[in-house]
Order: structure tokens, then C-alpha cells, then sequence
């Protein structure tokens, strides 16, 4: 605790300074602002969407260079506000207009998730699909505790496929006639955009 007073009294911020497992526990009901990952968002004009990427790197390199915990993406929030008034179809026309693969919205997200160190796994049946959100890392038992508790005391195996196999294949049934479903046990660790079938006891 000495410690974290001397760095606050400095002007540094504790994301900097890395906690033992035990100080992490002492200070949490603190809240500290300066404790808690930084996202830098900027948001660019019209002429320079082409370059979100470049103008990110650029930023990472001289800004946040050693600084753990820290973040960049960059934006273009009138491109974003005029695609929300787009149908799916000439959004995408839209977008590649600009040469952007996706919208600015999805990107953010996508940084947001590696700066808190998580990813997103999906359960899929007939009526529904939903996203799981889990800590990167996480093993297959971990998964399965993050849909139902029961599911990771009774866990027996997944059944494991990436979301784009899935689609490709028009769904489960033409997984199982080619063979591309797997089978993994306790230790596997998920893959961000994996869908699960949980058996459990």
C-alpha cells in the first residue's frame, strides 16, 4: 500500500506497476481510476479513413510506447453515424467505397476486448445463437462455467468448430458428414469465434 501511495503521489498511474496477486486484492475496493485499462479512441474525418491502421501504429509507436495496459484505435465517427441510416447492403458498398473492411463500432469493440484481455465464444442450436465472454486463455471447463455452473463441475467433453465452418457447412448437419466437428476435453483452450456444444453429466 506504501507503494501505491508513492506512485499516486508521483503523478503515476497504478496501471503501470505490476500488482502481485495479493496487492491486486488490497487495493480493488479502491476503484482507482489510474488502476484500470486506457483506451485511446481517435476519431478521424472522412479523408483520413483509408488510413485508420496506419494512423493507430503511428500512435502506439510515439504515445504509448512501455505503457502497459494502454490502448489505441482509431475511428471515423461521420462514417459510423451516416452507416447506421444504411441498409446491411449499402453499408457494405458504403464502407468499400472508403476501402474499409468493417465499421469503425466493430473495430472498437475488438480493442476494447484485447485491452480487458477477453474473447467471445458462441453456443449455437436451431432457435438461437449467443456470445459468451471469457478471459483469453480460458480452457474449455472455464467455458462451460461461463454459460452454467453445473456445466463446469459435470463437464465431460465439447464439441468444437469456428463460427465461419459452421456457416459454411449450412450448420451441424454438414459438419458431421464431413467430420470437421471435434471433439475436445477439460484442457482445450478456446479460440475466439469457437462455437461449443457442451456434454455434461
Amino acid at each position: 500500500m506504501i507503494q501505491a501511495k508513492a506512485k499516486l503521489e508521483a503523478n503515476e498511474p497504478l496501471r503501470r506497476w505490476e500488482l502481485s496477486k495479493e496487492d491486486e486484492k488490497r487495493l480493488r475496493g479502491f476503484q482507482f481510476l489510474s488502476q484500470k485499462p486506457l483506451l485511446l479512441v481517435l476519431n478521424l474525418g472522412e479523408a483520413d479513413a483509408p488510413r485508420l491502421e496506419q494512423v493507430e501504429a503511428e500512435y502506439a509507436a510515439e504515445l504509448l510506447a512501455g505503457k502497459p495496459r494502454t490502448g489505441v484505435t482509431a475511428i471515423c465517427g461521420k462514417i459510423e453515424a451516416e452507416l447506421s441510416e444504411l441498409s446491411p447492403a449499402e453499408a457494405a458498398e458504403y464502407l468499400a467505397s472508403y476501402g474499409l473492411p468493417g465499421s469503425s463500432l466493430d473495430r472498437l469493440i475488438s480493442a476494447a476486448y484485447r485491452l480487458l484481455g477477453l474473447m467471445s465464444f458462441l453456443t449455437a442450436g436451431e432457435d438461437e445463437c449467443r456470445a459468451w465472454t471469457i478471459p483469453i486463455g480460458s480452457n474449455a471447463v472455464k467455458a462451460a462455467g461461463a454459460i452454467h455452473s453445473d456445466f463446469e463441475k459435470k463437464f465431460i467433453r465439447a464439441e468444437v468448430v469456428n463460427w465461419k465452418t459452421l456457416v459454411d457447412q449450412n450448420g451441424y448437419h454438414g459438419l458431421r458428414e464431413k467430420g470437421q466437428l471435434r471433439l475436445e476435453g477439460k484442457e482445450y483452450i478456446v479460440q475466439d469465434g469457437d462455437v461449443l456444444v457442451i456434454r455434461h453429466g
